[in-house]
């Protein structure tokens, strides 16, 4: 298994780590529910497969398929759930592994990896509360961090989202991008995420050369990335993240297109 050193260096301004979403099909108890729980595993894992033996550095794991979602928490049947996803992805791959649970379930995703022996957790809401569409998410880096400690789990870094997507930011209109980069810094995040303003959407060049002149911080690229524009973001960001570009048809909601996966390792240059 990669250690937090293996990740720093694959986020150390020398290469660009690339991280792929693997998003757990729907869950017991939400809407579109439909796989029993081992039909689920066996679909993250083979997924897991493809992307590890393509070269993808990292895999991130997201209850996506959960909308609509429950607003800065889920129920013990999802932590459950993505618990023995997690270790299931785990036992499968060495790679880098993280989780985000939506929305904003922040804790959980971080007694998930603590359980299931991940390197890293993607949280929403870290410094400045703002309005998502699944209702007002507070800010939450005070509380994360002394669950992070009490659960002994200080190795697994958290990586957050600043000026999150599918969000309203209006009452911190005030308040720049950088300004955001150097809140979160300062309230000990590990990593910054920087997003377009939707799924699919990435962020812009200037946006991403706002953030990194305003902290030491590993940068990711949280959306949109393609391959057609990875090139654009290889000498700014330290990692992107890959979802719906290597989805078949580009729809984040479907299955793992090896040919499209493929491409955007090959756009990387990655060996």
């Amino acid at each position: 298994m990669l250690s937090n050193k293996h990740l720093e260096m694959r986020l150390d301004r020398q290469s660009c780590s690339l991280i792929a979403m693997l998003h757990v099909p729907a869950l017991p108890g939400t809407p579109g529910h439909a796989l029993e729980i081992d039909q689920i595993i066996s679909h993250v894992c083979e997924e897991a497969t493809i992307l590890a033996a393509l070269g993808y550095h990292g895999l991130l794991l997201e209850n996506m398929h959960d909308l609509p979602y429950l607003n800065g928490g889920v129920g013990p049947e999802i932590t459950a759930c993505m618990t023995a996803v997690a270790a299931a992805v785990r036992r499968e791959t060495s790679l880098a592994l993280g989780i985000q649970i939506l929305a904003a379930a922040n804790q959980e995703a971080l007694a998930v990896a603590r359980a299931a022996s991940l390197q890293f957790i993607r949280a929403e809401g870290f410094v400045f509360g703002h309005l998502a569409d699944e209702g007002y998410i507070e800010s939450c880096a005070g509380p994360l961090l002394r669950y992070r400690r009490q659960i002994n789990a200080t190795d697994i870094r958290v990586f957050c989202d600043i000026k999150k997507k599918h969000s309203s930011h209006a009452i911190t209109a005030d308040l720049s991008l950088a300004e955001t980069a150097r809140a979160a810094e300062f309230f000990h995040a590990d990593g910054l995420i920087v997003t377009g303003n939707t799924t699919g959407e990435p962020p812009t060049t200037a946006e991403l050369c706002e953030v990194r002149q305003a902290s030491s911080l590993p940068l990711v690229v949280g959306s949109g990335v393609t391959a057609d524009n990875i090139a654009s973001f290889l000498e700014t960001a330290d990692s992107v993240i890959v979802g719906s570009a290597i989805k078949q048809q580009g729809n984040w909601a479907r299955p793992i297109d090896s040919d499209r996966a493929a491409r955007l390792v090959e756009a990387a240059g990655i060996e």
